[in-house]
């Protein structure tokens, strides 16, 4: 049954995006995947990451990129293929760009590269609200913390180096924790409108979740469909402006099935001489900017 409202119809594609890719079997995983190569050579092979997949396995999970790569090889290779090689990762919910080596010596090669940041990589968030300045570097630490709340969960968030003295306001450096990593993204906003932004984004370090938590803790900007990040104490759907609500044409108690609007846009890769992928924004995010009316930048 294919609902005749739009939004309606909207809103089954959105639910339906983190399951898709569960239920299909491994092979049927490795063809998408296939289809969704953008460049190969006899080093790496680089893909079109879908919404909703794991690249590592865990509980719960049935398919991750990393189980399907020796499929993926021989479809590529025509059967007799060493297995493809992780390179670095994106989150679950992250799209676009991500590059897989054909070989170990190769994958440690481009670890290498992006351990040593020699790898640009530049994102696209749709944001709430509009970050101020309009563009700027955070840095600030960022660790895990367990959040005491009627159901104990963990989080990233930020573990600053200065506070504001709370007698005078003064600002005072504060004792390092000892496990947070240091932090550090560059942010541009490219366009604003129904109360959102979208920004253009360059993570110079790799710490999990970064950006998310740059965005929604240091700039007080969380990324649209940001369940995990929009609240501290809670694990609630995100709130939204009633503008924005109004825009995507969504009821607040439908904000729950909102995917998180991250994409890796562009990669610049030094093999050599600089490799530079771009990919699409997927669909559903496409949709989204139109509905807000947030015109992307023309390339």
């Amino acid at each position: 049954q294919i609902p005749k409202d739009p939004t309606r119809r909207w809103l089954r594609e959105l639910a339906a995006l983190s399951q898709q890719l569960q239920q299909v079997h491994p092979n049927v995983l490795a063809k998408i995947l296939k289809q969704r190569t953008v460049y190969q050579n006899e080093e790496i092979v680089v893909i079109d990451k879908p919404y909703g997949l794991p690249v590592h396995g865990g509980p719960g999970i049935k398919n991750c990129i990393a189980d399907v790569l020796p499929i993926l090889a021989k479809m590529l290779e025509n059967m007799k293929a060493d297995p493809l090689h992780l390179c670095h990762r994106l989150d679950k919910e992250t799209t676009g760009v991500m590059v897989l080596a054909r070989s170990k010596e190769a994958a440690e090669k481009i670890r290498l590269l992006f351990k040593t940041r020699q790898v640009e990589k530049i994102y696209w968030a749709v944001v709430l609200g509009d970050p101020d300045p309009v563009e700027g570097i955070v840095e600030i630490p960022i660790v895990e913390k367990e959040v005491q709340s009627h159901q104990s969960h963990y989080k990233m968030t930020l573990a600053p180096n200065y506070r504001l003295r709370p007698e005078d306001g003064k600002v005072m450096k504060i004792r390092k924790n000892r496990h947070a990593e240091s932090a550090v993204t560059r942010y541009r906003r490219l366009a604003s409108a129904s109360a959102c932004s979208l920004l253009e984004l360059q993570p110079i370090t790799g710490v999990k979740h970064q950006i998310r938590v740059h965005l929604a803790y240091g700039l007080g900007c969380p990324i649209l469909g940001d369940h995990k990040y929009s609240h501290w104490s809670k694990l609630a759907p995100q709130k939204l402006p009633e503008l924005t609500l109004r825009r995507l044409k969504l009821e607040q108690s439908k904000a729950r099935h909102l995917p998180l609007h991250l994409h890796a846009h562009r990669l610049c890769l030094p093999l050599g001489q600089p490799l530079e992928f771009v990919c699409k924004p997927p669909l559903f995010f496409q949709k989204t900017l139109r509905k807000l009316e947030l015109d992307i930048p023309k390339d």
